[in-house]
């Protein structure tokens, strides 16, 4: 949920610490603070965003090349400046700095409380800050072992760093639960919440594990250990990234540069894998449990977010193609229930970062029932993808706005790879329909293409709409996920109020809202239901209601029914969820910016939800 950076080496800190804040504040942007060592530790923080502290720092001492800088997503107190990290021990000699929650916090502050600490702020964080001091000072050990026993008495998840003014060639790191990886230069070393700050520098990587405790020294090869104190050796990764990547490009927010990234995202979430000519899927990420998906007699999907209503689709999708009952599960409440879980199951979990708390926990409770656990993410070396028996990465590159476009879309596209391949192998499709698939699959790209060319029609409905308080987003079929979804889009950057339903339940309550001043968006393609959701057109209608349609091109039906109406290219109806969504994204990017809206970072919301 927050941003950690932190660097040793010979270079000046305080310019790759602040640049590394900017490149991970889409993880969170309510504070922000930073620590630098030299004769003494130094640490500047402020509510606000990176930006707030750039200008907090002006004329301060930023000399050092050791330090360490966080970017807060509050959890345990409000924004403010005393909440913000870094935060100092007592007699400030350590500063840490922390994402992730200790959850026996507050047992651990009545303990230290007793023995006569003093807190200056409501954070878990300062807790362990506390605790580790008191250790040093009771058990007389080195820091780096006082952080390992104070690691084995806390209860929660955490990314940690850890300076010491009396040990000024030394940083210490720490991750359980949450995400954190070190870049290996000459002679340097980058520790991150991930890789975008670290890919300026080096391609070399280390992702630390659960449990595990980076004793990073300059001029030394890097240290890691469990908290059980058993001795690790690095692995070296190459990082699969380039600057380019996490930079605008020349759009004005990542939001729309991640929405025009769409062709080129979901060819490369296919690249290798759909072979049309030999009318062949293939996915070598999963194909020593092709038979165990195959003989199971259930998928259960688990995800969160944008990634739940990709799973909706995965649902209809494995469903119609491969005739396995699939089960669609929030992961946060799958985790907390005691869900029925059988040895043959196959368990599905999917997230853009691979960090989703909530999903790793699902991933572990499903993995201790025996059940196989599957994983579809974007990034490289994550935790759900080392967490899971297997699994397919998406190949999106890095998504940096916060409201997910892109990952969805991929998302979507490895899931019905899935399915087909599912289908080819099950034989649940005659070979004509299953190469017909195939060619329009292949399609899908070049179709994305056109229909961002309606961004100037997409952009005028947009103003109509912008002042608007409540929408309804209605479609069946493979069309409800993304009803759902474009409801979410709109809500969380432009803060409208929206929701999105089966088109056939809108009587079952959502009517009652109806009048000249809601606006319903209508997923109305020809395929599927269509004469169906015909019918919910003329009753929205009947009551004044303003309809926004999503039609195919040349449907002269529907166009005659909206007051407006978006035409996208015609598909085979379990393919228009890849197509359809993208309009809707366009249409709350343009909202949410005519309304003064931070598109990419839109209030209380982080990218990677990395903790409870």
């Amino acid at each position: 949920m927050c941003g950690i950076v932190a660097y040793i080496g010979p270079r000046d800190a305080y310019p790759i610490l602040i640049s590394g804040l900017r490149r991970l504040e889409y993880r969170g942007y309510d504070s922000a603070g930073v620590c630098l060592l030299s004769e003494d530790l130094n640490i500047y923080k402020c509510k606000g965003k990176v930006s707030d502290l750039e200008e907090y720092v002006v004329g301060k001492n930023l000399s050092g090349n050791v330090g360490m800088a966080h970017t807060r997503w509050a959890t345990h107190g409000e924004p403010n400046y005393i909440n913000a990290h870094p935060h100092f021990s007592q007699n400030k000699t350590l500063a840490i700095i922390h994402n992730g929650i200790i959850e026996n916090y507050a047992v651990l502050r009545s303990e230290l409380i007793n023995r006569g600490y003093k807190f200056a702020s409501e954070t878990d964080t300062e807790v362990l800050v506390h605790l580790i001091e008191d250790i040093i000072s009771n058990e007389n050990v080195a820091v780096e072992e006082a952080v390992r026993i104070a690691l084995n008495q806390v209860i929660g998840a955490y990314a940690i760093v850890i300076i010491a003014r009396e040990f000024p060639d030394k940083i210490i790191a720490a991750r359980k639960g949450s995400p954190m990886v070190i870049g290996v230069g000459e002679g340097e070393f980058f520790v991150a919440s991930d890789a975008t700050p670290i890919v300026e520098y080096t391609n070399n990587v280390v992702y630390l594990n659960d449990e595990e405790i980076a004793i990073i020294e300059r001029d030394h090869d890097l240290r890691i250990k469990t908290i059980r104190n058993q001795s690790q050796t690095p692995y070296i990764q190459k990082l699969e990234l380039s600057l380019s990547e996490i930079e605008k490009g020349g759009f004005d927010h990542f939001m729309l540069k991640e929405i025009y990234e769409q062709p080129r995202s979901i060819y490369d979430s296919m690249r290798g894998r759909i072979h049309v000519a030999e009318g062949i899927v293939s996915l070598g990420g999963i194909k020593d449990y092709e038979q165990k998906i195959i003989n199971a007699k259930r998928i259960i999907i688990t995800a969160c977010g944008t990634s739940w209503h990709a799973g909706l689709v995965g649902e209809y999708l494995i469903e119609d193609l491969a005739r396995i009952p699939v089960e669609v599960e929030y992961s946060s409440e799958f985790r907390y229930r005691n869900p029925v879980l059988y040895e043959d199951d196959v368990v599905l979990a999917i997230s853009q970062s691979g960090e989703t708390a909530d999903t790793l926990a699902a991933i572990d409770l499903a993995k201790s029932k025996g059940a196989t656990v599957l994983g579809i993410c974007n990034v490289v070396g994550s935790s759900i993808a080392r967490a899971t028996h297997a699994g397919v990465y998406t190949h999106a590159g890095p998504e940096i706005g916060v409201a997910s476009t892109k990952a969805f879309t991929a998302q979507v596209a490895v899931l019905t790879l899935i399915g087909l391949l599912l289908a080819q192998k099950k034989g649940t499709l005659p070979k004509s329909e299953f190469v017909k698939l195939l060619f329009e699959l292949d399609a899908i790209p070049a179709k994305v293409e056109r229909i961002l060319k309606l961004n100037d029609k997409i952009k005028a409905i947009a103003h109509i709409y912008k002042d608007v308080k409540n929408s309804l987003y209605l479609g069946r079929g493979y069309n409800f996920p993304v009803a759902l979804e474009g409801a979410l889009k709109l809500k969380e950057i432009s803060y409208i109020h929206a929701e999105g339903y089966p088109a056939a339940e809108m009587k079952h309550g959502p009517i009652a809202l109806i009048d000249e001043l809601m606006p319903v968006v209508f997923i109305a393609t020809r395929r599927g239901i269509y004469d169906k959701v015909i019918t919910n057109i003329e009753e929205v209608k009947a009551r004044k209601g303003k309809i926004i349609a999503i039609i195919t091109e040349g449907d002269e039906s529907v166009k005659r029914l909206a007051d407006h109406y978006i035409e996208i290219p015609d598909s085979e109806e379990m393919l228009i969820p890849l197509l359809a969504t993208v309009p809707l994204q366009m249409l709350s990017y343009h909202i949410a910016v005519m309304r003064n809206c931070n598109v990419d970072q839109p209030r209380n919301l982080a990218k990677s939800v990395t903790v409870e």
